[in-house]
């Protein structure tokens, strides 16, 4: 990869005239000559919390530059080969070198979705903001969440061991952040290494998956949206409920928002997750003021947080400007039920029958549906399926997971993903999918090699 030349930096953005130069030497000799005369002269509180957090960039935020399109630093980008362990993808940066090295963030997009068509509008947003943000696109279009973690881990090695801009990273600084089946993938990868500063979760994983967080160490966003029928509301809830409480974690559900929201330009959530990631990637406390309580709740529908928030290792208490967490817990009692999983079967499949597949409606709106196909070997293990059924009128597939899609006429048919063709005698696995048009009933069928 190779670096384009370095833009200009922005006003502001690092740049050091003349005149600071002078004001900063005025006081660095004056501080030297109190020393010597045995005079004390004191920090500004500005200065002091400076000092104790080398890693805070930028000026002071306020609630107008938080929610800017654009931070106080000049960016770029460069493309990533593939390789490494994932399928390329694109880096972008701060140009400036003169303030250290930045925290980083890996992003990985969701089940079938391309990095560049659906999350790439982020990337210049984040590095305005002071990160280094390495977007990947996986190594097939179909990977589960297991392979999304791997290779958003694999992603974080190749950025801070070899890529060109490692001298621009700090490896003690970074952080996972993926949609969908991405989303469930940075949740896995955080539990994979507690070393991570966080993991940002976007209306993450697909109902059947039952994340559990209870042994993470690492703080962690969740963000969801309202008329979400991929990932319901309650199901994010149901992930929510097992963090820890020894972790700190938020929850924002936006209002009106759907699944696909998260793919494209979306303010609310940068309002969001950028005092998230100033936070736990650059331990700047200036940013808890924004989220301790909530402090614009507009386009959010729903809030929670571990407030004061703060990153491990950094004050015990919140700054004094930041005031006490005001904004309680949801209203909606958690769900008495877990999230919808398919059960297996009560009865085994006939004898001689390689494998059985039973399908359920999970969700439906005006003009789509949500639905799963459990299926399950009979009584000899298999290695590969595939399910068939017929679509009814005016029905088609927008999207599936777990599984291989194609159709022919009104027959659709779904063979094993890579990770799920091989099942032990009387043991399941399911696939989801989206659809359009009104749900029916069929009765698939499924077979074995």
């Amino acid at each position: 990869m190779k670096l384009p030349t370095a833009q200009n930096p922005a006003p502001g953005a690092g740049r050091r005239t003349p005149s600071v130069r002078r004001s900063r030497a005025v006081r660095w000799l004056t501080a030297g000559l109190a020393v010597v005369l045995g005079l004390a002269v004191s920090a500004t509180p500005r200065d002091a919390a400076a000092a104790d957090n080398p890693y805070q960039r930028g000026p002071d935020p306020t609630p107008a530059s938080v929610a800017a399109t654009r931070g106080p630093f000049a960016t770029t980008q460069a493309t990533v080969p593939a390789g490494n362990g994932f399928n390329g993808g694109f880096v972008y940066y701060p140009t400036d070198t003169s303030l250290g090295t930045w925290g980083a963030v890996a992003i990985v997009p969701g089940y079938s979705a391309l990095f560049a068509n659906e999350e790439a509008w982020m990337g210049p947003w984040l590095a305005s903001f002071g990160f280094v943000v390495l977007g990947i696109e996986t190594n097939s279009r179909t990977d589960g969440a297991d392979a999304r973690a791997t290779q958003l881990l694999a992603a974080l090695d190749y950025l801070t061991r070899t890529s060109p801009v490692r001298n621009r990273v700090d490896p003690h600084r970074l952080s996972v952040m993926g949609h969908s089946a991405g989303g469930a993938g940075t949740l896995l990868a955080a539990l994979r290494r507690p070393s991570l500063k966080t993991a940002v979760g976007l209306a993450p994983g697909t109902p059947g998956n039952n994340l559990n967080m209870s042994t993470t160490q690492v703080p962690t966003l969740l963000l969801s949206g309202q008329n979400d029928g991929t990932v319901t509301p309650s199901y994010v809830q149901g992930i929510y409920n097992t963090l820890p409480a020894g972790v700190e974690h938020a929850w924002a559900e936006l209002a009106g928002n759907d699944h696909l929201s998260f793919t494209r330009s979306n303010p609310t959530e940068m309002r969001l997750l950028i005092p998230w990631l100033k936070i736990f990637l650059d331990n700047d406390t200036r940013y808890t003021q924004f989220l301790c309580p909530l402090a614009d709740s507009t386009g959010v529908s729903r809030y929670s947080s571990t407030c004061p928030l703060v990153p491990p290792g950094g004050p015990t208490t919140p700054p004094p400007t930041t005031p006490p967490p005001t904004t309680p817990p949801p209203t909606t009692p958690p769900p008495t039920t877990p999230p919808p999983t398919t059960p297996p079967p009560t009865t085994p499949p006939p004898a001689g029958t390689a494998c059985t597949a039973t399908y359920r409606t999970v969700n439906s709106w005006s003009g789509g549906f949500q639905a799963e196909v459990t299926v399950t070997a009979g009584s000899a293990a298999v290695n590969g399926w595939t399910a068939r059924w017929e679509l009814g009128g005016g029905q088609g597939i927008s999207q599936v997971w777990n599984g291989t899609l194609s159709t022919s006429g009104a027959t659709a048919t779904v063979r094993n993903a890579a990770y799920n063709g091989a099942l032990a005698p009387g043991t399941s696995t399911t696939f989801g999918f989206l659809g359009t048009g009104t749900p029916t009933s069929p009765s698939p069928t499924c077979t074995s090699p």
